[in-house]
Formats: C-alpha cells, sequence, structure tokens
C-alpha cells in the first residue's frame, strides 16, 4: 500500500510560477485520499512538485467527478544527504526495495556497480528499466515528503569505473568502502561534508575490488563483527555517518 505522506505533483499539472492554485484530481491519487486514507471536504493534505517545492493543499470538495484542492507550495523540500552511494547491484528483489529505501534516506546520487560476486544476470533485470526505477523513486518521495528525484547511474564493468570514473567523483570527498576486513576502522559518526560509500554484494568485495577502492583513496570501515546482508547495511552505515 502507498504511504502518500506527500501527494506528488508532475510539474506539467502546476501552473508556471504560482504559489497557490486549484486542482483538480481524478486519477489513481484521488482514489487513494478517497478510499484509503478517508479524506474529508476541510482536510488538509500534504503537496509537492516532482523536483520542485511543497506546501498544502485545503480539500474543498469530494464528489464523483474527483477531488478539488485549494493549494499551496511554500517551502523547500528537505536537505539531501551529502553521500554519494557506490553499490554493488544486488538480486533483482532487494533492489527495488534499496532504491525506495536510498530515496526516503535522502541520497540523490547512487551509482551501481559491477563486482565479481554480481551475477551478469542482474544486469537484465526489468527493475532497471527506467519507469521501474522510477516507480521507487516515487514511493520513496512520497514516504519521506521529499520532492527531488535522486540520480541513477550504471557502470556494468568495474575496473573502467574505478580508473576512469571513480577518481573524479571521489575528488576532495571523504572516502569510505563497507568491508568487514581485521584491520578495518569503525564506522565514522556524524559525518560532515560531502562522502563518497561503497557497499558490496552478499559476500563482500574480493580483495582486487578492495585494493582498487583503496587505490583511489578509500578508507575500509566496518560496523562490528557481524555480517550484514545489504539491505540491511545501507540504513545501518547511513544512520551511523549521517542521522
Amino acid at each position: 500500500m502507498r504511504a502518500m505522506n506527500l501527494l506528488l505533483l508532475l510539474p506539467h499539472e502546476w501552473p508556471t510560477g504560482a504559489t497557490q492554485a486549484r486542482l483538480h484530481l481524478h486519477d489513481q491519487r484521488a482514489e487513494h485520499l478517497r478510499n484509503v486514507l478517508r479524506a474529508n471536504s476541510g482536510d488538509t493534505v500534504r503537496i509537492g512538485v516532482l523536483n520542485g517545492l511543497i506546501g498544502t493543499a485545503l480539500i474543498e470538495q469530494i464528489d464523483h467527478q474527483g477531488i478539488h484542492l485549494l493549494a499551496t507550495l511554500d517551502n523547500n523540500p528537505p536537505p539531501p544527504l551529502p553521500l554519494t552511494l557506490l553499490l554493488a547491484l544486488p538480486r533483482p528483489k532487494v533492489l527495488r526495495r534499496l532504491l525506495l529505501h536510498c530515496t526516503t534516506l535522502g541520497i540523490k546520487q547512487i551509482h551501481l556497480i559491477n563486482s565479481y560476486r554480481v551475477e551478469k544476470s542482474y544486469w537484465q533485470t526489468p527493475f532497471l528499466q527506467p519507469d521501474q526505477v522510477q516507480q521507487q523513486f516515487l514511493l520513496g518521495l512520497e514516504q519521506a515528503r521529499d520532492t527531488v528525484l535522486p540520480q541513477l547511474h550504471l557502470h556494468p564493468r568495474f575496473k573502467p569505473f574505478v580508473e576512469d570514473v571513480l577518481p573524479a567523483l571521489a575528488a576532495g570527498k571523504r572516502c569510505l568502502t563497507a568491508h568487514p576486513l581485521p584491520d578495518s576502522q569503525p564506522c565514522p559518526a556524524g559525518v560532515q561534508g560531502e562522502t563518497v560509500l561503497a557497499i558490496g554484494p552478499e559476500g563482500g568485495f574480493i580483495p582486487y575490488e578492495v585494493e582498487k577502492l583503496q587505490a583511489c583513496g578509500f578508507t575500509t570501515v566496518q560496523l562490528g563483527p557481524r555480517i550484514l546482508k545489504v539491505e540491511t547495511a545501507v540504513p545501518a552505515l547511513v544512520s551511523k555517518l549521517f542521522l
């Protein structure tokens, strides 16, 4: 079930330059307000425009044709995390959940990378199609009351990525690899400034991959002796670092 903590509009649905507008919804959003949230005339809901401002909307009327709103946009969306996430491509079903969770956490730059332990078939999943990715991003934005879409970058070859792309991506930032080596440092907390975090696949990065990341200035860190699944490690690491 969609949480819809934010009623999200597409840019073409909002008058250019306006801070207040009357809207008429007659699609699945109206059905969700009517049948799931049990909204009534006089209720107020949170509203936002994709990649734009957020605000509130007064439900003026509910009838058989849809829902009529008086909406005002007067606030910026929440600030993004200063984090670039490098994530070894996980299993397709896990990928869907992670895209939603990353969006909810405020991560705006996500790079899916290859690794020796990533199955080649994962790169062919339909969940990497733009419409499928967009769906998870939108669900995450609605959940978090955010409007700014993350950007997803695909890197199906590990070596060209770390040699040709990563140096510029990592320049001037704190760079961390989540990997439970015996000499890995404890994951820092309360990090300030731009950070790049690399998280491997189930089973972790192989030594060659860890060394290539270290050559780009990455420090290996860990959360403790327990080995976590990727979908647990991502929110745990982000919470430790920033929240």
